[in-house]
């Protein structure tokens, strides 16, 4: 029948028929169910696989926002130290950033001028071990090194620190002792006029004491780079608050390094005691030299011996001391931290010339109300 049913299209198969039982099964899709599971079951690793991703980010990122300059935490320390880049207390506070900032600056800077920290001088090497000074301190000392006068004038711990602070240092004692023997003079002619010759014995121990007084008045209250090692530790509470007091009250501080308002206050005091005994030592020789000056003239001169006197020593040379830690420590603190530090070499740090035109004048000025005072 099948065989009569292919000649014969008009003939029909049942549907019970084998043949077309074959054809439906051939044509279901279960491998289409299959291929629909497969994603579905391959998007469950890929879902819980992806988080730790965005996890691990969202951790270094946290990480290096939370240590500052210090990074401890990158390093496998964890925070709990803080980090050397804080800006609080403990070991890790800004003091000991700015402290290994200024070290790197410094060897930075001894690297580039191809010298080792073993030749500079020792203190100078201690306060770069110790980070107390930035590099350009290091730097100014370069510059100042190669001339043979500065060489051997830095062998003087104060000079040192004086010229490290402020290159015009020199200039400003040749102008003070310079202009104080005219101004001096000057003065004193004002005040006495007509007697002028007639007290110039008087006239020149005032000269001989602005000569001695005017290197001290320069020296003392000068700003400085402090390299001074730290007192031992029995010293005295009252001789370590002085000793890490500024030479001037009014200096500014370098990076790391602060003063605080009772500081600057006992550099004012500190300094009045050194100028009191600076002033009334150089009274004394002045005087001495003047009285000397005088039983000279008596002795050639006998009629001289009614119209001219004696200076009194003690109390004059008591007097100027006064004088020197009270009115000249006042005026030149202001003029060396203030007018000059804070105001003149901000503005001409890079026109020497017209900066010591500038403090040639401020300095004349402050000498001359002072031998009015």
């Amino acid at each position: 029948m099948a065989i009569a049913a292919c000649f014969n299209p008009s003939l029909s198969l049942p549907e019970s028929t084998p043949s077309l039982r074959i054809r439906r099964h051939v044509a279901s899709p279960p491998p289409l169910r299959l291929h629909l599971r497969l994603p579905a079951a391959k998007a469950a690793p890929i879902a819980l696989s992806s988080p730790p991703i965005p996890r691990r980010r969202l951790l270094l990122s946290v990480a290096f926002s939370s240590t500052g300059g210090g990074g401890d935490f990158i390093n496998g320390n964890g925070n709990s130290s803080g980090g050397d880049g804080g800006g609080g207390g403990g070991d890790g506070g800004g003091a000991d950033s700015a402290g290994d900032r200024n070290r790197k600056e410094a060897l930075m800077v001894l690297a580039e001028a191809g010298r080792q920290l073993e030749s500079l001088p020792k203190d100078l090497a201690a306060a770069i071990e110790a980070g107390r000074i930035p590099g350009s301190v290091v730097s100014r000392f370069f510059e100042l090194d190669r001339s043979p006068f500065f060489r051997w004038l830095m062998q003087f711990g104060g000079f040192k620190e004086r010229l490290l602070a402020d290159d015009l240092f020199l200039a400003k004692v040749g102008m003070e002792c310079g202009v104080g023997i005219f101004t001096k003079t000057a003065a004193e002619y004002e005040r006495r006029r007509e007697n002028f010759f007639n007290e110039l014995e008087i006239v020149f121990a005032d000269v001989v004491m602005a000569i001695i007084a005017d290197f001290m008045l320069v020296y003392l209250p000068a700003p400085t780079v402090s390299l001074r090692p730290a007192l031992a530790s029995g010293a005295g509470s009252i001789a370590k608050f002085f000793h890490n007091c500024p030479d001037n009250a009014f200096q500014v501080a370098l990076s790391g390094t602060s003063y605080s308002v009772l500081q600057r206050f006992g550099a004012i005091a500190r300094n009045g005691v050194k100028l009191f005994a600076v002033g009334t030592t150089s009274s004394l020789v002045g005087t001495a030299v003047t009285n000397a000056l005088i039983n000279a003239r008596k002795a050639v001169d006998k009629s001289a011996a009614d119209e001219i006197e004696n200076v009194p020593i003690l109390s004059t040379s008591v007097a100027y001391g006064v004088y020197m830690a009270v009115s000249s420590n006042l005026r030149y603190q202001v003029l060396a931290g203030v007018i000059e530090q804070r105001i003149l070499e901000p503005m001409l740090h890079q026109h020497k010339v017209m900066l010591s035109a500038l403090c040639f004048a401020v300095r004349t000025g402050n000498t001359f109300l002072g031998s009015l005072l």
